[in-house]
């Protein structure tokens, strides 16, 4: 006998086949009828409690997206930078530039008579330099291992060690030496004076002040190339001046047409671009080799720095209205505003990370000004970094 045959015995007779056929068959309609109703059941008892979910999962939508905003996150634009986070500092006075410090991965904060240092990656303070009256400007010469100090208040600038942010030593400068940098080209660092209108050098090897350049005018930012070249801003006189780091001497003047008072500078040196921030609520695009204005693109009001990023062709000018604008180089003879990020009112000067592509700016609150003057003061203990990311 086969494997599944019916035994002769067992067989049903030719005419009850059609009607034993018949009666299976309904058995099976009913088995699938019994399925479908249980399928439903099943359904509709998955389907409830998915339903009842539903708000809850919206509730959690909603708090994370109120959890950001309270932590000072808001949503990309175009560029993609937005607000991260909003880092506390507190503390009392002023302060003016910010530096970063990408290799070692910390940011430096001027505050009034100190510098803050705050790790890059956790946000967190590391370190604090201490006794830098009416500090404006920080500057790294990482191939010394030593960082600069501009002191406004005492006309000096303070060297002190990358590593234990100790002072090292206090150099004479001219009178209120504002922003300083680090020229790799000649390993030298150079404080723009802005009451006497001269620039201080100093080998940041040893500290010693190698000479000093006569400018003439209210000096403001400066920018080195890389090659032994720097421009520095004339604020009073709407000019560049365009000097020889080496030999110490002024190579051109030139005027910067429709950009008044300016302040901030950045350069792209590769394409050999100039990014001047104007008080007008300008940027301007200056050939760094002719002094030629390529163009110049508007920005939110109160500008005090410049930056660039050739990671991403992105030029920046901070704003103290409360916005970041954001230039992108699309060819070094055009370039485009992308948008105007919301930061926050009073965040004037900034610092990018090169590494990771974040910015910092510091800011406060202040209270509204009285009668007769230009800000009112500022509020205690409100002194933060706001943090832009992409």
């Amino acid at each position: 006998m086969r494997d599944g045959a019916i035994p002769a015995g067992n067989r049903a007779h030719p005419a009850e086949r059609p009607a034993r056929g018949a009666f299976i068959r309904h058995l099976s309609a009913l088995r699938y009828v019994r399925d479908d109703e249980e399928a439903l059941k099943m359904t509709k008892r998955n389907r409830i409690p998915a339903l009842a979910a539903i708000p809850l999962l919206v509730a959690i939508l909603f708090a994370a997206k109120m959890l950001a905003a309270s932590a000072g996150e808001r949503s990309p634009g175009p560029s993609g930078y937005h607000v991260l986070k909003t880092i506390p500092i507190g503390g009392e006075g002023f302060w003016d530039y910010a530096s970063t410090d990408s290799a070692a991965r910390r940011v430096y904060i001027s505050h009034g008579t100190h510098v803050v240092v705050l790790d890059a990656d956790t946000q967190e303070k590391v370190g604090d330099i201490p006794d830098t009256q009416g500090v404006h400007g920080i500057a790294i010469a990482p191939e010394s291992g030593h960082g600069f100090v501009s002191n406004g208040r005492t006309n000096n600038v303070t060297m002190f060690d990358l590593k234990t942010l100790k002072t090292l030593s206090l150099i004479p400068a001219g009178t209120n030496p504002d922003a300083i940098i680090y020229d790799p080209a000649t390993q030298r660092v150079f404080a723009m004076n802005g009451r006497s209108g001269d620039i201080t050098a100093i080998n940041a090897a040893d500290g010693k002040v190698i000479g000093t350049v006569p400018i003439g005018g209210k000096l403001e930012f400066a920018a080195a190339d890389g090659k032994g070249t720097l421009y520095v801003n004339i604020e009073d006189k709407s000019e560049m001046a365009h000097v020889d780091a080496d030999k110490l001497k002024v190579l051109d003047r030139w005027p910067l047409t429709g950009c008044e008072e300016p302040s901030g500078l950045a350069m792209d040196t590769k394409s050999r671009r100039l990014f001047v921030g104007c008080g007008n609520k300008v940027m301007a695009i200056v050939n760094a080799d002719t002094g030629k204005i390529i163009t110049t693109l508007p920005t939110g009001e109160g500008t005090d720095a410049n930056a660039f990023d050739p990671g991403t062709g992105f030029a920046f000018s901070s704003n103290g209205e409360g916005t970041l604008t954001v230039v992108h180089e699309d060819s070094p003879d055009k370039f485009s505003v992308v948008e105007n990020v919301e930061t926050k009112k009073s965040a004037r000067t900034m610092t990018v990370d090169l590494k990771t592509h974040n910015i910092f700016l510091p800011a406060a609150d202040f209270d509204a000004p009285a009668a007769g003057e230009r800000r009112g003061k500022m509020k205690p203990d409100s002194f933060v970094v706001v943090m832009l990311t992409r």
